[in-house]
């Protein structure tokens, strides 16, 4: 489970009473796809979820049947009923071979551009204001990922380490924009295979970064973000490109062909 602060990152208003029904079932759906909001776990009741983020009830129901669409989210009624997560992986594996699909090298780039932006950020941020304990879970999260076989696990459990940053830099603005960033672009990467040598790298860099935030060195904790971020952006976009050739070249084959052309692309 994250940090506290990134669980009220989740339920935090959004920036006025007016927000659409689409952004607050992307804000929710990436919570559950981020494993913020766990499988199997009780929404709060629609009145009191309404006021937490600060819209409507009817804004969130339409909200509450876009993920119910998507296979995210379960309604029970009756007693001992609500709205119960569903994390179903083949819902967001489709979820993101979907978006990869459709989405442009030029769109990966500025959203790697962003990515790249805000982990920076909050990697020089955190570095000025993370307590021990905050540092300490960082690495525990990195030990995590060093254990995990499983590839989807991996890519849920780096992504919580890119949460726990921004959420260690003590800003919840920060947080909702990792959320946010990890589950429209970091999930383009899950379920793509990368060698116990890759990984590895993966993982000594992120290390680095967590040493850099502990020496409260932000110049270099924001410099080694950065660089890895736009290693991955690149990658990602060779992925985007090779599937879009494949897919032309053989309608229909694009989702089996992805796991050997994203091979190596870290996160």
């Amino acid at each position: 489970m994250l940090s506290g602060d990134a669980r009220r990152a989740v339920f935090a208003p959004l920036d006025d009473g007016s927000g659409r029904s689409e952004a607050v079932a992307r804000r929710l759906g990436s919570a559950i796809a981020l494993g913020i909001i766990v499988d199997g776990e009780q929404l709060p009741s629609e009145s009191h979820l309404a006021a937490l983020l600060n819209v409507s009830t009817v804004t969130l129901r339409d909200a509450l049947a876009d993920l119910r669409g998507r296979g995210l989210v379960d309604t029970r009624r009756g007693r001992g009923g609500g709205s119960f997560v569903r994390a179903s992986e083949d819902a967001l594996t489709e979820l993101s071979l979907g978006r990869l699909r459709e989405i442009g090298s030029t769109e990966l780039r500025e959203l790697g551009d962003i990515r790249a932006a805000v982990g920076g950020t909050a990697a020089r941020l955190a570095a000025d204001r993370a307590t021990a304990s905050e540092i300490a879970r960082l690495r525990e999260i990195l030990d995590r990922l060093a254990a995990v076989d499983e590839g989807t696990r991996q890519r849920r459990i780096e992504s919580r380490y890119y949460i726990d940053v921004a959420a260690a830099a003590q800003s919840v603005r920060l947080t909702l924009q990792e959320i946010e960033l990890q589950a429209e672009l970091g999930q383009l990467l899950w379920g793509t295979p990368r060698t116990a040598a890759e990984l590895a790298t993966t993982i000594a860099s992120h290390r680095q970064v967590v040493d850099a935030i502990e020496s409260r060195d932000g110049a270099l904790a924001r410099q080694l973000t950065e660089t890895h971020i736009g290693e991955v952006t690149a990658r990602l976009i060779d992925v985007h490109l090779d599937l879009t050739r494949r897919g032309q070249q053989r309608p229909g084959a694009d989702t089996a062909v992805l796991p050997h052309a994203a091979a190596g692309a870290g996160s």
